[in-house]
Formats: C-alpha cells, sequence, structure tokens
C-alpha cells in the first residue's frame, strides 16, 4: 500500500469518531423527547420538568460552544474533544440513575450539555487542521450528513430501547455510545497548539455566554410567554413577571443582542491588546465568512423548523409513533446525507454559489407541496416527495457552509471558527422554533376562535366560553375533547368543535410551512460574497 492510500485511509478512520459525536449529541434530544411520557411517570415530572430538562441542555450547548472554541486552541482540540465526551458519558450515567428530576436536569443534563459545549466546537476545529483540499469538503460534508443520521435513527433507536426496555436503559446505552466515541478519538490525529500562545479571554467569555444566554432564553420563550401580550409568563413568589404589563420574552432577547453588541467593542480592544480573542475581528468583517455563517444559521434554522411543523403533526394529527415518525423522516434524511457527502466527493469543483443558491431554491419551494400534503386526520404522499427535497436542498447547503467559513481564514481563525459556527446553529434552531411558534400559537387561537364564534352550529353557551380562552393549543383530538368537556353544553357543540379544531390545525400548519418557505427563500440575498469557484485554501 502506498503512502498517500495509508493516509487517506488513516484520515478516514480517523473521520469516523468525529461523525459518531455529531450523532451522538443531535440524537441526546432524541432520546428525551421519546422518553417525555416515561419521564411523567417514573420520576413524578411535569411537562414544565421536561421542558426545563431540555432547555438546559440546549442553552449550556449554545452559550458555552463558542468559548470551546477558543479552549481547543489553548490546550489542545483532541485533548478538548476526550474532555467533552467525558463528561457527556458522566453526564448520561447520572441521567440513567436519577432518582428525581432535580439530579436528572441539573446533574445529568446540565453536564450532557457542558460536554457538548466541548465535543462539538473540537469536531469543527480539528477538520481545518488534520484535512485540506477535497478531503476537508468531503469531512465538512460527513459531519452534516450525520445531523440527518441523527434525525432519521434518533427516534427509532430510542423508541426501540423505551418500548422494550425503559427510559434508563436508553440512556445508559447513550453512555455507552459516548464511551465508543471516546475509546475512538484513538484514532483521530492531533493538531498542534498555534505558534503564538493564545490566552483565554475570560471577560469576553463571561459577555458572550450572559448575551447568548438571554438572546437563546428570550427567543426560545416567545411561543410560552407571549411575544408581547402575556400569555403563560414565569411566575416569581407567586406573580408573574411582566414589563410595564407585556411579555418578558422580547426584552430578554432584546437585552441578550445589545449584551453581544458590546461584545463587538470588547473584542477589538482585547484582540488590539493580546493578539487573540473570543471572537476575531475577521469572523465579522470578513463577507464569504459573514455569508458562511448565515447559510449555517439557515441550515439549522430549517432543520429545526422543520421538525417543529413535520414531527408535531405526524405524532399529534397522524397519530405517528416514535419509530414510525423515524421511518417517515427517513425521506428528508436520506436525501440530505446522500447531497452533504455526495456533492464534496462526486463534483469537488462545483461552484458553492451554485450550490448553495440551488439548494435555497430548492428548500424553499418543497414547503409547497408538504403543505398542500396535510389532510385533517393525517398526510398524503406529497410530505414525503416535499421532505424529500427538503432534506436534498439541506446536504446541499450543509456540503458547503463549514468549507466556505473556514477556507476564508488562516490556519488557527480557521479552528477557532468552531466555536461561533456551532453557536450560530443553536441561535439559528431557536429562532427558527421560535418564529413558527408564534406564527402557530397565533394561527391557531386566532383562526379557531373566528372558526368557532362565526358557527351557526354552536350554542351561545360554548361561545361564550370559547371567547374567554386567551390562547388554543396544537392537540390532538382525545387531549382537545377533555379540554372542552367542561366549556360545551351539548355534545353537537363538542362535535363541532371537534371538527373546527380539525381544520385549524391543518390551516395553521401550512401556514408554518409557507413562513418557513419564505424565511428560507430570504437567505438568497446572503449569498451574493459567496465564491464562484472551488475552495482551494
Amino acid at each position: 500500500m502506498s503512502t498517500s492510500s495509508a493516509l487517506s485511509k488513516s484520515k478516514f478512520l480517523g473521520l469516523i469518531p468525529l461523525v459518531m459525536a455529531q450523532i451522538g449529541t443531535s440524537g441526546d434530544n432524541s432520546v428525551l423527547t421519546v422518553a417525555t411520557a416515561s419521564l411523567l411517570a417514573s420520576l413524578n415530572a411535569t411537562m414544565a420538568d421536561i421542558q426545563l430538562a431540555n432547555i438546559i441542555y440546549s442553552l449550556c450547548a449554545g452559550c458555552l460552544m463558542i468559548v470551546g472554541g477558543m479552549v481547543g486552541l489553548i490546550v489542545g482540540w483532541k485533548k478538548t474533544f476526550r474532555v467533552g465526551a467525558l463528561l457527556c458519558i458522566v453526564g448520561e450515567v447520572t441521567v440513567a440513575f436519577s432518582s428525581n428530576i432535580f439530579i436528572f436536569t441539573w446533574g445529568g443534563r446540565l453536564l450532557v450539555g457542558i460536554g457538548a459545549s466541548f465535543l462539538i466546537p473540537s469536531v469543527l476545529g480539528l477538520i481545518p487542521g488534520l484535512y485540506q483540499g477535497n478531503d476537508r469538503a468531503f469531512a465538512f460534508g460527513a459531519i452534516g450528513a450525520a445531523t440527518g443520521i441523527a434525525s432519521c435513527l434518533g427516534p427509532i433507536a430510542s423508541g426501540f430501547l423505551i418500548d422494550t426496555f425503559d427510559w434508563r436503559v436508553a440512556f445508559t446505552c447513550m453512555a455507552v455510545y459516548f464511551a465508543i466515541v471516546l475509546a475512538g478519538s484513538a484514532l483521530v490525529g492531533d493538531v498542534p497548539l498555534p505558534e503564538q500562545k493564545v490566552r483565554f479571554d475570560l471577560k469576553g467569555s463571561l459577555v458572550a455566554v450572559a448575551g447568548l444566554f438571554l438572546l437563546i432564553i428570550g427567543i426560545s420563550k416567545i411561543p410560552v410567554w407571549g411575544l408581547l401580550d402575556p400569555i403563560s409568563p414565569p411566575v416569581i413568589g407567586g406573580t408573574a413577571l411582566t414589563v410595564f404589563g407585556l411579555s418578558p420574552a422580547l426584552f430578554i432577547a432584546i437585552l441578550g443582542l445589545i449584551t453581544l453588541g458590546l461584545l463587538g467593542r470588547i473584542e477589538r480592544n482585547v484582540e488590539k491588546a493580546y493578539g487573540s480573542c473570543l471572537i476575531p475581528s475577521s469572523f465579522l468583517t470578513t463577507p464569504q465568512v459573514r455569508s458562511g455563517l448565515y447559510l449555517t444559521a439557515m441550515l439549522f434554522l430549517c432543520f429545526g423548523g422543520s421538525f417543529f411543523l413535520v414531527i408535531t403533526y405526524l405524532q399529534l394529527v397522524a397519530g405517528f409513533s416514535a419509530i414510525m415518525t423515524g421511518v417517515a423522516m427517513s425521506a428528508m434524511a436520506v436525501p440530505m446525507i446522500f447531497f452533504s457527502m455526495g456533492i464534496p466527493k462526486l463534483r469537488p469543483n462545483a461552484s458553492p454559489k451554485k450550490v448553495c443558491r440551488l439548494s435555497i431554491v430548492m428548500v424553499a419551494l418543497s414547503t409547497v407541496p408538504m403543505a398542500l400534503s396535510l389532510r385533517p386526520d393525517g398526510v398524503s404522499w406529497l410530505m414525503y416527495f416535499g421532505l424529500f427535497f427538503f432534506g436534498a436542498g439541506q446536504g446541499f447547503v450543509a456540503s458547503q457552509s463549514s468549507n466556505i467559513i473556514a477556507g476564508a481564514f488562516n490556519a488557527r481563525d480557521a479552528q477557532q471558527s468552531s466555536g461561533i459556527q456551532t453557536a450560530t446553529r443553536n441561535v439559528g434552531q431557536a429562532i427558527g422554533v421560535a418564529i413558527l411558534g408564534v406564527v402557530m400559537l397565533f394561527s391557531v387561537t386566532g383562526t379557531f376562535k373566528d372558526a368557532a364564534l362565526g358557527s351557526s352550529d354552536l350554542s351561545p353557551t360554548a361561545k361564550a366560553a370559547i371567547s374567554q380562552q386567551a390562547s388554543i393549543g396544537f392537540m390532538p383530538d382525545a387531549a382537545f375533547s377533555k379540554y372542552i368537556a367542561d366549556k360545551t353544553a351539548t355534545p353537537t357543540d363538542e362535535a363541532a368543535l371537534v371538527a373546527i379544531n380539525r381544520s385549524t390545525r391543518q390551516n395553521s400548519t401550512q401556514l408554518g410551512l409557507y413562513v418557513l418557505g419564505g424565511i428560507c427563500a430570504l437567505f438568497w440575498l446572503s449569498t451574493g460574497p459567496l465564491p464562484n469557484e472551488k475552495i482551494t485554501r
């Protein structure tokens, strides 16, 4: 075997643990989602407790990943990768053996979130240091494909484990999985530390974490707390927390943006004084990098938004189980996996600008058949047709976005960009879910009330009860019937309201899909600075 082929095989083997790490951190939330019903029963938890456990993980990962992108430059990417994997192992074990929801959330989920904040930036930091040229493009494409693999296999595997055994076995398997990732790190090469020593930017890190925390928590809570008028604001000491009588969510998000705006000035001074900082100026002043970050945000905005809309409809309306949902979502995951890795491998000289613009068109247009597929009690074949092209479009952009960013930098900044890339992913996903959550919230409530109050089949008593509801949730028929049981006067009222609810769910989800397509189309405006030719740096 020649030296070049042996090196190629070594690089391929080293890529496997990196892809597995991405799959594991993306799939971890699938286990929690599928285990919700079991956790409610066995830990005497509430839905609010489960939502908090999910938010803690997302907040830790989103806020600390940008810091993890700098830590890797200081202590070494391979060491940071191993520390992240170890923290994930300890966190999953803690979750699996939790005796109450407090330990589950503030012990296990917190540790897994911190572990992910070191693990994933290390993946994106190692690739620019270990792979060059076409190998780098393929490696980044494989990491993009890992997200598709997790979306497909996560619900299937976790559903099987929980249905066959229980949720503790499922989380124990996650601990074993991360142990395999840790062991596999022996196959991963290491990247030398920069010649110029990097100083840890404590001030910038604290401000960045605070700003991202406020931004993500504010955005993610808009559908729950309300955009302006408070719906279910947080309660402190028995008093609802509002700002001048308005929902605090938007104010918290704006405060986060202001904090991140101050971070820019702080970082300029730190970089000028020490030659390094948490967010180098090149991250913000290079048009190609900004475009790459926009596309990264688009990728995860689409990913989070499609899951929010499609999976909700499949499970609550069509009655799909976790395993059935995973199989259905493979219509999106398979083309995403294929094109993420296939374009760098089969068309390495493709124009990044053309590929990304084609991806935006595909994603935006594919929401139309997805919306038209919706039925009051399920979906038609058009859903899978739309999901295929939606996934293909995501695969197109996943094959390019990270390489576009890394290709615009020198070696050190290319590695450090891993932190801001992963933070952009989380912010993009939070924004997508928040926007669609607000659309669904107001659409469901407004459409339902208009239809109910204008119906000739409802009694005055039922209309009066409906008019007093602040919001109407997205619910399956059984839950909705229970919800309106004390708000209706006759069985005729209940039957009419169930029919209105079915129509409302369909129309609101269709609107959400059209909004998602429109948001994706707007990202075309960010593609101007993208390179027309293959990235060779």
